[in-house]
Parts: structure tokens; sequence; C-alpha cells
């Protein structure tokens, strides 16, 4: 008799538990998982800023190789990266062997350079 009120109460959890997924539980996780997706979102729009060194430019593809300091907003260590740049005028100031310093954003998987000084 014990066993079977025993097997009967987990049952009843069981089913419980389930039933709460199912409804409030499961909208619950889509407004998580909505909040990171729109938190990614605003992450990347983020300007970020960092010194150069130019390495090669292509400005037919609007590409630029950058041998960057290290970008602490980002947590990265100095590295040479390509880069998008996002104005072709950009490429004025953008020439091989000149350090500058550039801003870039994150669109896509892209870094894009928005501004060099």
């Amino acid at each position: 008799m014990r066993l079977t009120a025993a097997l009967a109460l987990i049952f009843a959890l069981f089913i419980s538990t389930l039933a709460n997924a199912q409804s409030g539980g499961m909208k619950d996780m889509d407004m998580k998982d909505s909040g990171n997706k729109h938190q990614t979102q605003e992450s990347t729009a983020i300007t970020h800023q960092t010194t150069a060194v130019v390495k090669a430019v292509d400005a037919i593809n609007g590409k630029v190789t950058l041998a960057h300091a290290p970008v602490e907003s980002l947590n990265w260590p100095a590295m040479t990266m390509g880069f998008a740049v996002k104005d072709k005028t950009l490429f004025d100031k953008l020439v091989i062997g000149k350090k500058v310093k550039v801003e870039f954003m994150q669109q896509g998987s892209d870094y894009v350079v928005t501004a060099v000084k």
C-alpha cells in the first residue's frame, strides 16, 4: 500500500512539473531567450577603439588588414586581422605602414571600421 501511494505521489509531481513546463514555464524560457537575443544585438552596436598599423588595403573589396593594439572593450589581445570598411572615403587615411586610430563595430559576423584618425 505504501509503495502504491509513493508511486502515485511521484507520478502526480511529475505530471504537475510537465504541465507547468508546457504552459507557463515555456513562456518564461522564450522570454529569457528573446532577452538574450536583444542583448546580443545591443552589444554589437558598441563602438570599439584601438590604435593600429595598416598592413594591407583592398579598397575595391572594401577591406583593410590592421595590426592592432589590444582592444579592452572586447578583451582582445594585440593581433593582425582584416576589417571591412564602412565608408570608401576612409581609404584616403588607410595607407600601408601608417599608424592610425580606428573606431569599429561589429555588424553580423564582421568587424567594420567606421572612423579613422
